[in-house]
């Protein structure tokens, strides 16, 4: 019987492929045999991995920007011009900024406007752009995944984070969006997912749940109170999904938001 999970010879862009998740992810499917396209903003960490990869399967880094649609289609023309295909966007970029949060002692009146908006852009539309420049090679072909990324905010709004999880709820509609929109006007085999992560320790929120001598703060201990799993993930335990909504084991999964959160959504009182 065909191996459902075969993700050989995959060419797979990954948008954020430098940050942490990013890295993870890639390196578990260069292992797995796919050919990864690295699309990030830090040069030196994004050379690195190159190098690494392709120590065991193939793989490109372009500098981007994924608000830069000029950009992105010269990454399309030099992913092209190395691989010729594009199989697999993970949409992984995005991030938040303190200026777009409420701290405990403010108010929505403290809102800043205007970070507001970078959160929502970086996010939301650092998600549609790489898609509309990327999409076309799969349409061509009549097969290819997406999968974008969203986050416990998005699904049950948190305290403090207005900016994001209002971002993040917006990649949720759009992920359901474009499922109908590929699907129905290009091809069936066309498919839009997104991964919904759980909590994780990353450069982003590491001041948010860890004090200085590395002990859990008041909202790390409410977040882990609330997983029933009774921890934070890893990085490495969102790539079993990642592989399932990537591969023909999903070949009738689109529009889904897959949980990956140690059930954090569905614990209750």
């Amino acid at each position: 019987m065909k191996n459902l999970f075969d993700i050989k010879g995959k060419v797979i862009v990954i948008t954020g492929g430098s940050g942490i998740i990013g890295k993870c992810i890639a390196r578990y499917l260069a292992e797995q045999g796919a050919k990864i396209v690295i699309l990030g903003r830090a040069v030196e960490v994004g050379k690195q991995l190159e190098a690494e990869l392709n120590q065991v399967s193939e793989a490109l880094f372009l500098v981007t920007d994924v608000l830069n649609k000029e950009l992105l289609e010269e990454n399309k023309k030099a992913i092209l011009e190395r691989f010729g295909t594009i199989d697999v966007l993970l949409n992984a970029a995005g991030g938040n900024m303190p200026g777009a949060t409420i701290a405990p002692d403010k108010t929505i009146l403290d809102l800043d406007v205007d970070a507001f908006k970078k959160v929502v852009d970086l996010n939301l539309f650092g998600t549609i752009l790489p898609t509309m420049a990327f999409i076309d090679v799969m349409a061509k072909n009549k097969k290819g995944v997406i999968v974008n990324f969203c986050s416990e905010s998005a699904i049950r709004p948190l305290t403090r984070v207005v900016g994001y999880g209002s971002a993040k709820a917006a990649i949720a509609n759009y992920t359901r969006y474009m499922a109908t929109e590929l699907a129905t006007k290009f091809s069936p085999e066309l498919r839009v997912n997104a991964i919904v992560p759980g909590f994780l320790l990353t450069n982003q929120n590491r001041t948010l749940l860890t004090n200085e001598d590395g002990s859990y703060t008041d909202r790390a201990k409410a977040i882990i109170a609330h997983t029933p799993c009774g921890r934070f993930s890893e990085p490495e335990e969102l790539c079993g999904t990642i592989h399932y909504l990537i591969s023909d084991a999903s070949s009738f999964v689109t529009g889904a938001l897959s949980m990956v959160d140690g059930g954090f959504d569905a614990f209750s009182i």
